[in-house]
């Protein structure tokens, strides 16, 4: 396994992913997206496995014009958009290898192992 998990220090979410793969001895890599956001080819590579860009954003994120503008702009903008506005992305996002998920879902961790 190659677990990466994206997110931020503040988000519970990604903290009680950290818990999760520490409390199974699983090594993971994780990078704070508030320092580091993810590449074209990573957010590609999760909408891709999450059934579409838009599934990436969390409706609840702070940045309510963001997520609104990231709704009504053209279909071929929205990677772009998302990238320069990656604190409206659902965190954790947790990457396997191909695999990933959005926000806090041990019930699909579990079978990764």
């Amino acid at each position: 396994m190659n677990i990466q998990i994206f997110g931020t220090k503040k988000c519970n979410d990604t903290k009680k992913a950290e818990r999760f793969f520490k409390e199974r001895g699983i090594k993971y890599q994780f990078v704070d997206m508030k320092e580091k956001g993810m590449s074209k080819g990573e957010i590609t590579s999760v909408a891709s496995a999450n059934g579409g860009l838009s599934n990436l954003i969390n409706p609840d994120a702070k940045d309510k014009d963001a997520v609104l503008l990231f709704t009504y702009i053209a279909e071929e903008d929205k990677l772009e958009k998302l990238l320069e506005n990656q604190h409206i992305i659902k965190t954790p996002v947790v990457r396997n290898g191909k695999q990933s998920t959005l926000g806090y879902q041990p019930d699909v961790w579990k079978k990764w192992e």
